[in-house]
């Protein structure tokens, strides 16, 4: 179970000093007078300015040396006490490790110098990007407790202690506009309630979900499959710009490196550790989104699915998780209670925030039965529904010529009213 706990006079005056009243911490720690951070009293709710672990050159040595995977950095530290007596272990004393033979004792004494650890600090601070390591109070605690967690992170942004209260929303890269909704939804509910939105920023649910939740003025975090030098992909750059000043931009990789598809499995289980559980919205029956869950699982954290139509192939995923026990979620409600103890206490703020979401979209939302709209256009806007309808159908329903009815869409969309889907399909707003 989380440690939860009051906040202190210290943490109470620093909030009341620093967190204006708009602020989604403040919401969620300072209404509630709860602190859901899964760490231990007296680590501050916000980490102080970004710089590098005490000695990180010699964590990256360690790591990048050939033969060191996460096992055998593991098996390293463990057996020598600190990465600063295993970086100064003979080939004798490598032998001795439980695991690593003459082979990679070998391997390990001629490459743990190669890397050029100045050149990469050098270059993190030219862009702006700090190093975390295991052993540093700033590691996100969640990641922490999993099996294999990274030795060294690239944080590209801050870190926050309110960022241990995190959901992972994932799915298809080629996801549906339906998919795209979802995502954004319920990344934008769960920002306006406090929660941090973790994804791996890739096109499709990914991007809708953290779009979502700067949209709430929410955190974000986007973990890479490729060196933070890089954005992948490229047509991101400008959200990664956006994430880095609302949240963080994480890989545990060098900064040049490529966006290899062997990256991927590694940096999803990275995600799924950085949450209290995991809402996948279309997934194929083998993809990237199922990994996460499936590391989700195997991390004991919740693993959630939106439900989608039964016909489409981006259901499949989805739908097998829900048979396998999965949690099914269309709302805030949903998500609040499969996360149990932490969200039985915070039902009802993320009820309230809801409301606050929807009275201020029906607020700025016109009402269409008392709109004044032209005879072509309110044939046609009448023939249109929630979901979306090819041209055709419009044609058909709204009973105008083609040249009508595409006259009325057009002036339709200018307005604000109706939204022009790819295949010429189109849907009321």
């Amino acid at each position: 179970m989380p440690f939860i706990y009051d906040l202190d006079a210290q943490a109470d005056n620093f909030l009341q000093k620093n967190c204006s009243g708009n602020d989604k911490t403040r919401q969620c720690l300072g209404n509630l007078k709860l602190v859901f951070c899964l760490t231990r009293p007296g680590i501050p709710l916000f980490f102080p300015a970004m710089r590098n672990s005490p000695d990180i050159e010699k964590w990256l040595q360690l790591i990048r040396a050939d033969g060191v995977g996460l096992i055998t950095f593991a098996k390293l530290r463990v057996h020598f006490g600190s990465v600063d007596r295993a970086l100064g272990a003979s080939f004798a004393e490598l032998t001795r490790v439980d695991g690593i033979g003459e082979q990679t004792a070998r391997r390990i004494t001629a490459t743990r110098d190669k890397f050029d650890v100045d050149a990469e600090l050098a270059l993190a601070e030219k862009l702006g990007i700090w190093l975390v390591h295991l052993h540093d109070d700033r590691y996100p605690t969640l990641l922490r407790r999993i099996p294999d967690p990274p030795p060294v992170l690239y944080i590209k942004g801050t870190l926050e202690t309110a960022d241990n209260l995190a959901v992972a929303v994932v799915g298809s890269r080629r996801c549906s506009t339906y998919g795209s909704e979802q995502a954004a939804r319920l990344a934008h509910m769960l920002a306006s309630t406090g929660f941090t939105i973790v994804s791996g920023m890739a096109r499709g649910i990914d991007t809708a979900a953290h779009h979502g939740a700067l949209s709430a003025d929410g955190r974000t975090i986007a973990v890479q499959g490729c060196g933070l030098a890089k954005t992948f992909p490229p047509e991101n750059d400008k959200l990664a710009q956006f994430i880095s000043k609302s949240g963080a931009l994480i890989s545990e990789l060098p900064l040049n490196y490529e966006p290899l598809s062997e990256n991927f499995p590694p940096r999803n289980r990275i995600i799924a550790g950085l949450s209290l559980g995991t809402i996948v919205i279309e997934a194929a029956p083998r993809s990237g989104a199922l990994i996460t869950a499936s590391a989700a699982l195997e991390y004991n954290r919740e693993v959630m699915a939106v439900p989608g139509k039964v016909d489409s192939p981006l259901s499949r995923g989805t739908h097998q998780l829900l048979k396998q026990g999965a949690h099914l979620v269309e709302s805030i409600e949903d998500i609040m209670e499969a996360l149990g103890y932490i969200g039985t206490q915070l039902k009802d703020h993320a009820a309230a925030a809801e409301a606050q979401v929807y009275e201020g979209i029906k607020s700025t939302t016109p009402d269409t039965a008392t709109l004044t709209l032209p005879a072509d256009e309110r044939r046609v806007f009448d023939s249109l529904d929630t979901e979306p309808a090819h041209l055709d159908d419009i044609i058909t329903a709204s009973r105008l010529p083609a040249a009508g009815a595409n006259s009325a869409l057009v002036c339709l969309q200018l307005k604000g009213l109706v939204k022009n889907l790819p295949g010429n399909f189109f849907q009321k707003r």
